[in-house]
C-alpha cells in the first residue's frame, strides 16, 4: 500500500504501461551488482555528496539497485521516496533546500531523524520513452545545482539505463545460449573454439559494466589496439570511429611526449590498475591542439590464465570544473583590483557582537590605520553627532526588511579633519533567521560633495551673470523704444553702446557655456594647422592695445612654428590676457614669451600684479572654481581655465601656473613639437 506523503497525485497517467516497461528487465528486487554499485559511487565523488542512488520505480515500492551511502536500505516505499516525483518529470528533478518544498514537509526522510535537505534525480527512461526509475544524489545540507551539473547527472543516469539494457541483453543472450546449447549437443565439439570466444566476450561485457560507468574503451594485445570506444570516450578523445581498430599510438600521436604511453604500458605489464586525478593532456582536434583535463583509470582484463590481455580505459573531462576555478580566482583579482582602483573599502560587520572586519582602504577612509581596532562602536564615534541618528536608524532598517543599507554622512576622523563617506551593505541571517551579519563598502565621497557644492555655487552665479547683462539690455531697448520717434537725442548713442556691451558680455557668457557643453560631450573637436606663434600672439595682443592702459611685450623665438588648432590656442592666449587685465589690472605691462624645447613649445602670459596664495593655485583650472578676490567683484562663471585647461589637454599638452603673493604671476602651456 502506498503510503503518500507528498500531498498530491504520484501515479502517472501510463502508470500500466510504465509498469511493464519495468518488469521486461527483471530486475526489480534483485541483489546488488558491482556494475551498478559502481555508477552511485562514482556518482557520489562528481558531485561530492553522501549518498547516491539507483532506484526503481515500482507500483507499490522504490528498490534500491545500488545503494551507496544509505545503509543496507533495499527498498522503500513509494509513497515516501523522493524518486517517486523524479519519475514524473523526463527531465532532472531539483530540491535545492527541501525545507522549503511544501510538498515535502511532510515527509519523514526530509523531518525525520535523516534529514534529507537536497535532492536531484535523474529519470532513468527506457528506449520507448517510459522512467521506471531514477539515479538520484542526496545530501543533508542544501546545495545549488546548475544546468551543467544536470547534464553531468542525466549523462550518469543514461549510463545506468545502457547497462540495465545490456543486462536484459546478457540475461536474454545467456538464456538464448542455454536453448541452443540444448538443442545442439551434438555440435559440441564445433562449438568448444566458438565457446571460448564466447566466454572472452562475456568477460569483457562484464568489466566493461563493472567498470566503464561514463566514457569507456578496450585496448587489446600488446599493440594496445582500440578495439572498443564510445560515442563518449571519442568525445574526450576528440576522434571519430576511424580509429577503432587502430593501435592507439597511432590513434592518438600528439600523446607521444606525454606520460600516458608509458603509463599504459606499464598496467600491461604490471596488471596493476593505474588512476589519473585532475590530469592534464594536450589533445588534437581538426589539427589545432587543446589543453583539457581529466579524471580517468586504466583498468587491466585478464585472461583465464591471470595475463592481462586487454586494458579498460574510463574518462571524464574536468576541463569546465578546472576552467571555471580559474575564471573565479580571476573573477575575484579583478574584484580586488576594483575595490583598490575605486578606493572602495569593505567591511564585515558581526551584528551580534558589533566587531567589525574592515579592509585597509575602508580603515584608511576612517582614518585609521592598518593595525587600528574598528569596531562598530569606534565607527558611531567617528560620524559626526548630528548624523549618528539617521545612520543608526538605516542600519537597523536595512536589518529588519533584509534590504540594503545605503546612506551618506559627515565625519570626524581622529586628525580633526571632516570627510563625508557614502556607505552600503547588506544584512545576513542564521539559520534560525537571526541576523548575524552585514557586509558592505564604504567610499570617501568628499570631492564628489565638495563638487557638487562648486556646482549649485556656479548655477547660483551663472543665473546671476546671465540676468544682469540682460537685464542691462532690457532697460536699454525699453529706452530706445521710447526714444524711437526722436533719432537725434543725445543719449541714442550712449545707449546703443550701453547694449552692444551688454550683448558682447551675454555672448562672452554663452560662449563659456557651449565650451563647457562642447567639452563635457566630446564633441570639442581640434582643426590643427601649421602657424607661426609669434603672428597668433600679436592678434591675441591686439584688443589689449587697443585701450593704451597696459604694454604687452612678446619675447623668446619669434619664428616657432606650431601645429595645432590656432582658434583654440589663441582661445586659451585671450583669457589668459583677459583675466591678467582683469586681475591684475594695477600692472602696466604684461609679457608673452616663446620658448622652444626638444618636444615642446612653451607660451607663457606674466603679469606684475599681487600674485596668487599658494593655496588656491591646484585648484585654478578646475571645474566652476572662482577665487575670493578679497572683496572685489568680478564677472564670469569661472570657467575660462578649466576650459583652457581641457583644450591644451586635448593638443597632449601642459598647463599650469607659477605666482608668489606680491610677485604677480605666469600663466603658461605647452604644445607637442
Amino acid at each position: 500500500m502506498i503510503d503518500n506523503t507528498f500531498g498530491k497525485n504520484i501515479i502517472p497517467d501510463n502508470e500500466e504501461e510504465r509498469l511493464r516497461a519495468l518488469h521486461r528487465y527483471r530486475i526489480t528486487d534483485t541483489p546488488s551488482e558491482e556494475s551498478f554499485d559502481g555508477i552511485a559511487r562514482l556518482a557520489a565523488q562528481i558531485f561530492d555528496v553522501p549518498v547516491a542512488l539507483i532506484s526503481l520505480v515500482d507500483a507499490e515500492s522504490v528498490f534500491f539497485k545500488a545503494n551507496f551511502g544509505m545503509g543496507n536500505a533495499k527498498k522503500a516505499n513509494r509513497g515516501k521516496s523522493l524518486c517517486s516525483l523524479a519519475v514524473l518529470d523526463k527531465d532532472v528533478t531539483v530540491f535545492e533546500d527541501a525545507l522549503k518544498e511544501p510538498c515535502l514537509l511532510s515527509n519523514p526522510n526530509v523531518i525525520g531523524d535523516f534529514g534529507l535537505r537536497f535532492y536531484a534525480g535523474a529519470p532513468l527512461t527506457t528506449q520507448d520513452g517510459y522512467m521506471i526509475g531514477t539515479l538520484c544524489i542526496i545530501d543533508q545540507k542544501p546545495r545549488t545545482f546548475d544546468s551543467h551539473d544536470s547534464k553531468i547527472l542525466q549523462g550518469l543516469a543514461k549510463t545506468v539505463m545502457d547497462q540495465i539494457e545490456l543486462r536484459l541483453s546478457a540475461l536474454e543472450t545467456i538464456e538464448k545460449l542455454a536453448r541452443i546449447n540444448e538443442e545442439s549437443r551434438e555440435y559440441n565439439n564445433k562449438l568448444n573454439l566458438s565457446n571460448k570466444k564466447l566466454e572472452q566476450s562475456e568477460l569483457r561485457l562484464k568489466s566493461f559494466i563493472t567498470k566503464a560507468p561514463i566514457a569507456f574503451g578496450i585496448l587489446r594485445g600488446d599493440d594496445l589496439i582500440v578495439e572498443t570506444a564510445n560515442e563518449m570516450i571519442l568525445k574526450v578523445w576528440r576522434k571519430d570511429r576511424d580509429v577503432i581498430g587502430k593501435p592507439i599510438r597511432e590513434a592518438l600521436p600528439e600523446l607521444k611526449d606525454q606520460p600516458y604511453f608509458d603509463i599504459l604500458a606499464n598496467v600491461l605489464k604490471t596488471g596493476k590498475p593505474f588512476f589519473g586525478n585532475t590530469a592534464k593532456a594536450i589533445l588534437e582536434d581538426e589539427g589545432v591542439l587543446h589543453e583539457g583535463w581529466f579524471d580517468f583509470i586504466y583498468e587491466p582484463l585478464k585472461d583465464e590464465n591471470g595475463n592481462t590481455s586487454s586494458i579498460i580505459v574510463i574518462a571524464n573531462e574536468v576541463t569546465d570544473r578546472i576552467n571555471k576555478k580559474e575564471e573565479l580566482e580571476n573573477l575575484n583579482q579583478r574584484y580586488e583590483l576594483a575595490l583598490k582602483a575605486g578606493q572602495l573599502g569593505t567591511y564585515t560587520l558581526d551584528l551580534k557582537t558589533g566587531k567589525m572586519i574592515c579592509s585597509d582602504v575602508c580603515k584608511s577612509n576612517y582614518g585609521r590605520s592598518s593595525s587600528d581596532r574598528f569596531d562598530f562602536d569606534d565607527f558611531i564615534e567617528t560620524v559626526v553627532p548630528e548624523h549618528r541618528k539617521m545612520v543608526s536608524e538605516k542600519v537597523n532598517d536595512s536589518i529588519k526588511s533584509g534590504m540594503p543599507y545605503n546612506s551618506e554622512y559627515l565625519i570626524q576622523r581622529p586628525d580633526g579633519s571632516f570627510h563625508w563617506m557614502n556607505a552600503s551593505g547588506l544584512p545576513s541571517y542564521d539559520a534560525d533567521g537571526n541576523p548575524a551579519f552585514m557586509t558592505g563598502v564604504t567610499s570617501n565621497v568628499t570631492k564628489r560633495k565638495n563638487y557638487e557644492t562648486q556646482k549649485d555655487d556656479f548655477l547660483s552665479i551663472a543665473s546671476h551673470e546671465l540676468k544682469t547683462p540682460i537685464t542691462s539690455l532690457k532697460a536699454s531697448i525699453q529706452l530706445l523704444d521710447r526714444l524711437k520717434n526722436k533719432p537725434t537725442h543725445e543719449k541714442i548713442p550712449k545707449l546703443i553702446e550701453q547694449s552692444t556691451k551688454s550683448i558682447e558680455k551675454l555672448t562672452g557668457l554663452v560662449d563659456d557655456l557651449l565650451n563647457l557643453n562642447r567639452l563635457s560631450g566630446g564633441r570639442m573637436e581640434l582643426v590643427k594647422t601649421e602657424f607661426n606663434v609669434s603672428e597668433m600672439l600679436e592678434s591675441c595682443c591686439e584688443f589689449t592695445r587697443l585701450t593704451d592702459s597696459h604694454k604687452v611685450k612678446i619675447t623668446g623665438d619669434q619664428n616657432i612654428k606650431a601645429f595645432a588648432d590656432e582658434d583654440r590656442i589663441d582661445q586659451v592666449v585671450v583669457n589668459f590676457l583677459n583675466n591678467a587685465v582683469k586681475y591684475a589690472s594695477q600692472s602696466k605691462e604684461f609679457h608673452l614669451n616663446i620658448e622652444k624645447t626638444d618636444d615642446f613649445i612653451k607660451i607663457g602670459v606674466q603679469d606684475f600684479g599681487d600674485g596668487i596664495d599658494e593655496e588656491i593655485q591646484p585648484y585654478l583650472f578646475e571645474r566652476y572654481f572662482r577665487a575670493n578676490h578679497e572683496e572685489k567683484h568680478y564677472s564670469g562663471l569661472g570657467l575660462g581655465l578649466y576650459i583652457s585647461a581641457e583644450i591644451i589637454k586635448r593638443h597632449g599638452g601642459e598647463i599650469g601656473v607659477e605666482s608668489k603673493k606680491g610677485n604677480g604671476s605666469t600663466f603658461w602651456f605647452t604644445l607637442p613639437v
